[in-house]
């Protein structure tokens, strides 16, 4: 059995857990161009070697971040958001959604 040990819950079985994607650095998206933003929500650099990713603790719905080994599976840390987010961005409501 496969445990990951979840930074609010303690270590679990991996199968309640769901993989979120690759974390990535969002880019401005006041002054990003439209590749840009494509870049960052569709494409992943898809690496060998040490990652960070999206997980979620399925039953509580808790997302927390996980330093992963690609080629091992090794799972080297987990921790809360809050250690790389520091403030919240609000998005400025698009202009057709305004009227």
């Amino acid at each position: 059995m496969k445990i990951l040990t979840c930074p609010l819950n303690g270590p679990r079985n991996i199968s309640e857990f769901t993989y979120g994607g690759e974390f990535k650095r969002m880019p401005d998206p006041a002054t990003c161009s439209d590749a840009e933003w494509a870049d960052y929500v569709f494409n992943a650099d898809n690496e060998a070697g040490v990652v960070t990713e999206w997980w979620l603790h399925t039953p509580s719905s808790y997302w927390f971040l996980a330093e992963r080994h690609t080629v091992t599976d090794q799972v080297l840390r987990t921790f809360d958001p809050r250690e790389v987010f520091t403030q919240r961005i609000d998005f400025a409501a698009a202009p057709e959604a305004a009227q």
